[in-house]
């Protein structure tokens, strides 16, 4: 008997004990063991599809005898890897998810009211149990094919209904990564369609710290200088192309963007309004505030916290700037037979088209999340979203008159869910005294903490804050007697007036029976898994296997908020570094970023990489990139968005003859070749160490795109064969939903 099959077995037994890690791992088998040994269920055996019979059919119609005989003349000699992988051994089904449970242990799930755009919700379960736990809707393919993804291509164009009937604007797309990256492709598209000269975007430092992070990280290869203040002080003396602003604040306060919207688009300038999309329910929405674009995420609506993601993030905006829009749009067309048909009307891919004129990389869409998003919509209809808002508004309202009666200031009205609470004095006793009760507040500085209340909150967890922050233990009034002296009001300026959620699928399905018939009319519209293979290419889950996605629901991971101190969040950070040390052991690479929500951004992070390299060694001029003119269309896109210059190589497999004399030519300011490996046309190119050797001989980095990483694991190494950063596709090479992230 093997030692590795032992070692699987001895860790089962230690799951069943609550132990993680094997504790023996000598040679040791008695015969009455192997009855066990042989009947453990194998996860490789369950869902590796093709039976022995079958592998030998295909291996026969391509002319060889052995599968190893295939990889031989596949995959270059030069570049196999000669070794096996030092991985853990394989566990089944039953084991892996003991050990994941002992994980998620380590979690602890507190109540957050820390907000900053993330906000603990309820998932109906008709939608939990029939979408995000049913692999009719978590396996089905990238909808790029219209004919076989009917049904999701509905379910986003109610996504893309429901974002425009809430901001008040004309389109908007099937959905992005985040609300940090959607505010960053706001101010790219701004750039590019600004009539003057102006170089500076506009931040309101009301905006979510994280959102302000990520866009000036996003401003910097660009040139863009970033202006961040108080929008009420602003004077427009210096010219802005752009500006970004929070609906409402961070601090919950809500202000009235009108005059500040004119100001800036009298003056050229675009104007993205990030707002909360549960309080468009009762506030004005942006479109009718001036608004030019309208950015935010759909993570209320239905979506588990996630410790952070993946989320759908929406983008809304003009007609008039719907050739600029990034990501993908759904429209309704007609068939061969003149019936109505959707399909993606619009998209990136026709920016990929300019190449490197293009203005954002994004290909993607959060598909399964915005689906989600947009069935909460549908089942609670207009009404049921504006009962859910009311009663956040209501149990924040009476939280902040609690809190005045306790002598605190929790910042001006009008407000929707969010105070900001002063405290003159003992800071860190309150803290620690939330600690006690299991709830996380935010912490602004020493004299302010955050409040956010959300969907979950109850009478309560009003009273256990009050509790946190009354100096004794008996409180000096009444929740009867706090509920006569309440505001709700809000200025009749920034009430909404206007209807939304007019159209019929959000006025039909408010029962489970009814919403439960709709959802599988609309799966059985579309191709998945439980359907049939999906030979379609590289964007094709490998395999979304059940016992891959039972954890995802699990309260242990679902329900952690993003900001949660770190000490709450031990299984995940667990979690991390194991999934950091095998894919560094996988690709060979020495470092592991888990932060690019998708290809796109992965490419994007990569090239920052290369790009922050080259200024480390003082060679910041480094500026021209090298792609084949069959890369994906993201590359040259991706490359643009970090500063670079595109260079074209010849079509096809790489044209080394072309590429030195490309490379020779720009030696002084290359940057970087961007290389899919295998190619988009599924080939292992046999110079591919020899093309690596080649740019790093004029010094510049080879950026290899890892969409097609599962044809490489246990084969090769993009690091051993000269790779220098890679990203990966998890929903490509493992075994995230598309659209996941």
């Amino acid at each position: 008997m093997k030692r590795s099959t032992f070692v699987i077995v001895e860790t089962e037994i230690n799951m069943l004990n609550g132990s993680i890690t094997a504790e023996k791992t000598e040679e040791f088998a008695p015969a009455d063991l192997q009855d066990l040994l042989d009947c453990t269920d194998s996860f490789v055996n369950r869902h590796i599809g093709p039976t022995e019979t079958e592998i030998e059919k295909m291996l026969a119609v391509l002319g060889v005898a052995t599968v190893e005989e295939l990889i031989a003349q596949t995959v270059p000699a030069a570049i196999r890897l000669q070794k096996n992988l030092n991985l853990p051994p394989a566990l089944s089904e039953y084991a892996a998810l003991a050990q994941l449970k002992a994980i998620a242990s380590k979690n602890q799930v507190f109540r957050s009211f820390i907000g900053m755009g993330y906000h603990d919700c309820i998932t109906p379960p008709v939608i939990l149990r029939n979408i995000l736990e049913n692999p009719g809707w978590y396996t089905a393919y990238t909808p790029y094919q219209a004919e076989i993804a009917q049904g999701r291509l509905e379910a986003l164009l109610n996504f893309q209904t429901l974002i425009t009937s809430l901001t008040g604007l004309e389109i908007a797309n099937a959905s992005l990564l985040d609300e940090g990256t959607a505010a960053a492709e706001a101010m790219s598209m701004s750039y590019g369609l600004c009539k003057t000269k102006a170089n500076a975007f506009f931040i309101s430092s009301s905006c979510h710290p994280q959102t302000i992070e990520v866009v000036k990280t996003r401003a910097i290869p660009l040139g863009i200088d970033i202006i961040i203040e108080d929008h009420r002080l602003f004077d427009f003396k210096t010219p802005i192309f752009g500006a970004l602003l929070q609906y409402p604040a961070t601090d919950g306060v809500i202000y009235d963007y009108r005059e500040f919207i004119a100001k800036a688009q009298e003056n050229g300038a675009l104007v993205t309004v990030a707002a909360d999309i549960l309080s468009l329910a009762l506030l004005t929405p942006p479109g009718e505030l001036g608004a030019d674009i309208a950015v935010g995420s759909s993570q209320r609506f239905g979506v588990p916290l996630g410790y952070g993601g993946p989320h759908a993030a929406y983008f809304a905006t003009k007609d008039a700037y719907k050739r600029s829009i990034p990501g993908r749009i759904v429209g309704v067309s007609k068939d061969s037979q003149g019936k109505p048909a959707l399909r993606l009307a619009l998209q990136t891919r026709e920016q990929h088209i300019r190449r490197d004129k293009a203005t954002s990389n994004i290909c993607t869409a959060q598909v399964l999340l915005a689906v989600i998003a947009s069935m909460y919509a549908v089942y609670h209809g207009p009404e049921g979203i504006k009962k859910i808002a009311q009663r956040v508004q209501k149990l924040t309202a009476l939280l902040a008159t609690g809190l005045k009666q306790l002598g605190y200031q929790v910042g001006k009205e009008p407000r929707f869910d969010t105070l900001k609470v002063t405290v003159s004095t003992g800071v860190k006793d309150i803290l620690a005294k939330a600690k006690t009760h299991k709830i996380n507040l935010r912490y602004f500085d020493d004299n302010n903490l955050g409040i956010s209340v959300d969907e979950t909150s109850s009478l309560r967890d009003v009273w256990d804050l009050w509790q946190i922050f009354a100096p004794t233990e008996e409180l000096p009034f009444t929740t009867a007697e706090l509920v006569e002296k309440i505001s709700l009001e809000l200025p009749a300026n920034l009430t909404r007036t206007s209807a939304y959620l007019t159209e019929p699928v959000f006025n039909r399905y408010h029962s489970e029976t009814e919403l439960l018939r709709y959802l599988h009319r609309l799966e059985t519209k579309d191709l998945a898994l439980n359907t049939s293979m999906i030979p379609l290419g590289s964007c094709t889950m490998k395999l979304n296997a059940v016992a891959e996605m039972i954890p995802v629901t699990w309260a242990e991971f679902g329900k952690l908020h993003p900001f949660a101190p770190i000490d709450q969040a031990e299984g995940y950070q667990l979690l991390f570094q194991q999934l950091e040390t095998w894919l560094g052991e996988i690709t060979g690479f020495d470092g592991i970023s888990l932060q690019p929500n998708a290809g796109s951004q992965g490419e994007y992070a990569g090239l920052q990489v290369i790009r922050a390299y080259h200024e480390s060694r003082g060679q910041g001029h480094r500026q021209i990139c090298l792609i084949p003119e069959s890369a994906h269309g993201t590359n040259p896109a991706s490359a643009v968005m970090c500063g670079m210059k595109v260079v074209a190589v010849n079509w096809g497999n790489i044209d080394i003859d072309d590429l030195k004399t490309k490379a020779q030519k720009h030696q002084d300011n290359l940057a970087a070749l961007m290389v899919t490996y295998p190619s988009t046309h599924g080939v292992f190119e046999q110079g591919i160490s020899e093309i690596c050797a080649l740019i790093h001989q004029y010094g510049g980095q080879v950026y290899m795109d890892g969409a097609n990483m599962n044809a490489q694991v246990g084969l090769c190494r993009p690091a051993d064969f000269g790779a220098d950063v890679c990203h990966l596709n998890l929903h490509k090479t493992f075994c995230i939903p598309h659209g996941g992230g």
